[in-house]
């Protein structure tokens, strides 16, 4: 039997009814994903007994509908610590290229003229690939060694000058050596140092930790001898790296030939040999939180494109160009975050970790990353394998946290999570946190 005119109508309206009624039910699950965030970031951190009275922003994004799933203060300042080295990558991954330029040089019948671009893998013990070191070992020519212009000082801006002999800030320069640490092996009453420096051995119990330290103004290292402890100890303890002399001085030891100077600091006209691939750096300085080599790639970058090795000429240029469109112009004043006068919101750090997700596939961005149970992750986010993907921070009343969490559904999510001014651990924050994003990734 045909169907009359007006029963086509009726079933018209019917049609329009329902899918009005399911965009309806679509928008409201859409919606409500959000509404639950919110009240989760209230229980979770906003008014947790932890972080009651700290300073706190939290900005989750959703890169695909480019829709923001929860805002808290994410256009206020924070000190972001590591997560600094968010934006280092950044410059890395825009400005070095596929390897590192390991050195200038240019060369005649009977000399070869080298200078450093402030490569930090150079006899660096993680870094077997040594193409530099092969180059001057298979030249028979004279070396000569041309000074860079240099507007690095050997610290960053705002860093702690009483932490000179700590492990992890080692002075920065245009050609570093063993990444610029002295590597002290102890065991009992024997001991070893890598490179080599004078000495003064205590044989006595001292009074704390640590076994090797150095003296403040010299390379003068004293190291307390422990006849009880049968365990190897390692200690990596900064060596001041000096001038161009003291450069020059640490190749020949290095060589065991003559290295000459040349007179006059200025830029080398030759070509540029690379050294490692530069994920190779790049992962180590994201997953240990490396602040020597998040250092030395601002001044790489600027090594190679201007005049001088200038990290603030480098971070102008980037905010000036590439991040011109960030929501809020930051404070960014090093590469490695150890400086209090980085300041970064966290629309910012969701701004540039969206730039490299557009920019390079997942199989390489991701894995620069340190992912749940890893790295400095070690100990949280071990129940979202392979859907955490995120760089911490950590001062003295700081904890920051920011990258891309992969959801129960598979959708991948940018987000920043920085804390400013707690007064409790940094384990309590950060559990705080863990609790609120584990239950964002399920939940999704």
């Amino acid at each position: 039997m045909p169907i009359q005119k007006s029963n086509i109508g009726t079933l018209h309206n019917m049609k329009c009814c329902f899918i009005v009624a399911v965009a309806m039910l679509t928008g409201t699950a859409v919606m409500a994903q959000p509404k639950n965030l919110r009240l989760w970031a209230q229980e979770e951190l906003l008014q947790s007994k932890e972080l009651r009275s700290a300073h706190i922003g939290i900005s989750i994004y959703d890169p695909v509908t480019k829709k923001y799933w929860i805002q808290h203060q994410d256009d206020k300042f924070f000190v972001p610590a590591s997560n600094t080295k968010i934006f280092t990558l950044f410059a890395g991954l825009q400005l070095l290229g596929d390897s590192l330029p390991g050195m200038r040089f240019t060369e005649n019948d009977t000399a070869l003229y080298v200078q450093g671009t402030a490569d930090p893998s150079f006899l660096h013990p993680d870094f077997i690939s040594q193409p530099v070191l092969d180059k001057l070992f298979a030249t028979v020519k004279n070396i000569w060694l041309q000074p860079a212009v240099i507007k690095n000082k050997r610290f960053g801006p705002g860093w702690g000058w009483s932490d000179y002999a700590d492990y992890y800030q080692p002075e920065l320069n245009e050609w570093p050596m063993y990444g610029n640490v002295a590597r002290v092996r102890m065991k009992g009453a024997s001991y070893s140092m890598t490179p080599e420096f004078e000495t003064e051995l205590i044989y006595e119990r001292p009074p704390a930790e640590p076994l090797a330290d150095r003296d403040e103004r010299e390379n003068l290292f004293t190291l307390h001898i422990r006849s009880d402890i049968h365990a190897e100890q390692l200690y990596e303890v900064p060596f001041i790296t000096g001038g161009i002399t003291q450069l020059a001085r640490r190749l020949q030891d290095t060589l065991r030939r003559p290295v000459r100077i040349l007179n006059t600091p200025a830029v080398l006209q030759g070509a540029v040999l690379h050294s490692i691939p530069a994920d190779t750096l790049f992962q180590p300085m994201m997953h240990r939180s490396d602040n020597f080599f998040a250092e030395q790639i601002l001044m790489m970058a600027s090594a190679l494109k201007y005049d001088a090795i200038d990290s603030r000429k480098v971070i102008g240029y980037l905010l000036d160009s590439l991040l011109k469109d960030l929501p809020h112009p930051p404070n960014w004043v090093d590469g490695s975050g150890l400086s209090r006068y980085n300041l970064f919101t966290p629309r910012d750090f969701v701004t540039v970790l969206d730039k490299m997700y557009k920019a390079h596939p997942k199989e390489r961005l991701f894995p620069l990353f340190p992912s749940g149970g890893k790295g400095t992750m070690k100990n949280y986010y071990q129940s979202l394998p392979n859907r955490f993907y995120a760089k911490t921070g950590t001062l003295s009343g700081v904890v920051a946290l920011s990258g891309y969490i992969i959801t129960r559904s598979g959708k991948t999510l940018i987000f920043s999570v920085l804390v400013n001014n707690h007064n409790t651990t940094s384990t309590n924050v950060r559990r705080a946190v863990e609790r609120f994003l584990v239950r964002t990734a399920n939940a999704g």
